[in-house]
């Protein structure tokens, strides 16, 4: 509406000048030689205004006869943009779909209609990767990274072609470059993080997460966690070797990452040996409450040092009172109080703690078991019936990342080199499946278990009956002498002595305290008959099929004497055999 009224209002304007125009009275004399002429002044307005427009026209002429070579080039060029464009795009579409063949020869197009398109350099590179052909894409990523705007493009493929050869050093320098170049480059601050990392190069790694956090790749809790991960690490790694800097380290751990297991456990050991132990035992239980570990009960036990077992227990069953029965690492807390029950000798709470997770065990519930079978009674049946038990009972949870199983605590992944990975866990290897999570015991070990435990008694001061004595039957060849451990004989059976003059001594033997089995048993209380003379000559019998050793047979000069040389003759033959005579 604007323009429209605009427009009438220039209309409105040319047409009263063009008015004035025509009312002004007056010629115009031109002369120019012999020429004159007098127009008058609408008529020379008019040819004034012819005039000029002739002239742009021609100007316009000319223009166009100039650039038209320069016109005939711009558009041959955009014309073959155009076809590199459309070659990148179908080339991209193609490399997308995983057509090699197709990829290949959009990018052969690319490259002839578009040679200086950084998008034309990234296809031609992405399809020598598609085809296998890591040589050629490697030449690519190189042209891509000489360029200015291209060049962490460059360094990224460079990057990603160093891991697939498993050339580590190589991919670490080129990331450095990178993050030199972009200190917010996501991919370049978490290799040399990583290699750092695995390098163990503490400091380092520090520096490089104050850089994520700088430019803002990571967030303030992340962050936070990662540097207490870290701190932590170094603490473990230098705690034999600079105290000061451990304690320092791993109390700024703490304070970052309370919940962090390692980190408060170092912290309480650190705490407990200045002999603050109220400190240590709020560390510990911030980290029991968020997460029940076996270590925090550990170091919650001894926590203030030269307490007794019993003491020790108590303290542990503090701790474990501070779970609900309802959540996951409630058993944390009573294996943690089967343990101190043990080492108290507290063999009753021990049994009464582990009672409900014998029917399903796992398998530190099952060594437990049989730690308490061979602490309480010195059962070792029950004990191995339980050890084995224990080779086939699910898994406890254990420090996981990434498939990997670590028994400690580590700060990077092993598989992956992601830090803060470790979690305790079960591993996923150990769940149970649909057939359910009931372990069959095996008949030893439902007899073990089944037998009652032996008691203990103590031996009496009198010496306990003597067994009967079992007389060899006689034999018309003397044989050696039985073993303790050789096995019955299968067809002679021993002639036993009369039953009568037995039954005293038993009745005797079971009225008073039965002794201890003895671990070793004394020759008197086995038969022995005569041992059978030795023969003066021993023949040396030979196998039919044995074709013996020829002591005769040829002698090789070369053939090198294995073993021990034969016995050399004596007198003057000897002499002269040992003189190499």
């Amino acid at each position: 509406m604007l323009r429209i009224v605009l427009f009438l209002v220039l209309i409105a304007l040319a047409g009263a000048g063009a008015a004035w125009v025509a009312d002004q009275p007056g010629n115009v004399v031109l002369t120019w030689g012999g020429f004159r002429a007098s127009p008058s002044i609408p008529v020379f307005v008019l040819c004034l205004g012819i005039f000029a427009v002739m002239i742009v026209l021609l100007w316009s002429i000319v223009t166009m006869i100039w650039r038209t070579p320069g016109r005939m080039r711009r558009r041959r060029h955009e014309k073959r943009h155009a076809r590199g464009r459309h070659a990148i795009t179908h080339g991209l579409l193609a490399i997308g779909h995983g057509d090699t063949a197709l990829a290949r020869r959009h990018a052969d197009a690319a490259r002839r209609h578009a040679p200086d398109d950084p998008l034309a350099l990234l296809l031609h590179a992405q399809s020598a990767q598609l085809d296998g052909n890591r040589d050629e894409a490697q030449r690519a990523f190189r042209a891509m990274a000489e360029r200015e705007d291209t060049r962490l493009l460059g360094l990224r493929g460079l990057f990603i072609e160093a891991q697939r050869a498993d050339d580590a050093v190589g991919a670490v320098m080129i990331a450095e470059e990178a993050i030199k170049l972009s200190p917010s480059s996501t991919w370049a601050s978490h290799a040399v993080l990583g290699f750092r990392c695995a390098r163990r190069d503490w400091s380092g790694a520090l520096a490089i997460l104050d850089s994520n956090l700088s430019a803002g790749l990571i967030d303030k809790q992340a962050y936070r966690r990662q540097r207490g991960v870290l701190l932590t690490a170094r603490a473990l790694e230098l705690e034999t070797m600079d105290r000061d800097v451990a304690r320092e380290g791993v109390m700024e751990a703490v304070k970052l990452a309370p919940t962090l297991v390692p980190a408060a456990v170092l912290a309480a050991k650190f705490e407990s040996e200045a002999h603050q132990v109220r400190r240590a035992m709020k560390l510990v239980e911030a980290a029991w409450l968020a997460n029940p570990h076996p270590d925090l009960a550990d170091a919650y036990a001894h926590v203030k040092l030269g307490d007794a077992a019993r003491q020790r227990l108590q303290r542990v069953e503090t701790l474990a009172a501070k779970t609900p029965a309802d959540q996951a690492g409630h058993v944390e807390g009573q294996l943690a109080i089967a343990r101190a029950a043990i080492d108290a000798s507290e063999f009753a709470r021990a049994r009464e703690v582990l009672s409900p997770y014998v029917n399903d065990p796992t398998q530190r519930v099952a060594l437990l078991m049989a730690e308490l079978e061979r602490s309480e009674h010195g059962d070792g049946g029950r004990a191995r019936a339980w050890t084995l038990r224990a080779v086939r009972a699910r898994h406890d949870p254990a420090w996981t990342a990434d498939g990997y199983v670590s028994d400690r605590w580590r700060p990077v992944s092993a598989v992956t080199g992601r830090l803060d990975a470790f979690q305790w866990q079960t591993p996923v290897a150990s769940l149970p499946s649909d057939k359910g999570t009931t372990i069959e015991s095996s008949a030893f070990e439902e007899a073990m278990l089944a037998a009652p435990p032996p008691k203990r008694v103590t031996v009496a001061s009198e010496a306990p009956a003597e067994p009967a004595v079992i007389a060899p039957v006689p034999t018309p060849d003397p044989v050696p002498a039985a073993q303790d451990n050789a096995p019955p004989a299968a067809k002679e059976e021993p002639v036993e002595t009369p039953a009568a003059p037995i039954k005293p001594a038993l009745e005797a033997a079971e009225s008073s305290p039965v002794a201890a089995t003895p671990v070793f048993r004394t020759r008197a209380d086995l038969g022995k008959p005569a041992q059978a003379p030795i023969q003066a000559v021993i023949p040396i019998v030979r196998a039919p099929d044995d074709p013996g050793i020829d002591d005769d047979g040829p002698s090789d000069e070369f053939t090198e004497q294995i073993g021990t040389p034969k016995v050399q003759a004596g007198g003057w033959r000897g002499f002269w055999s040992r003189w190499g005579a």
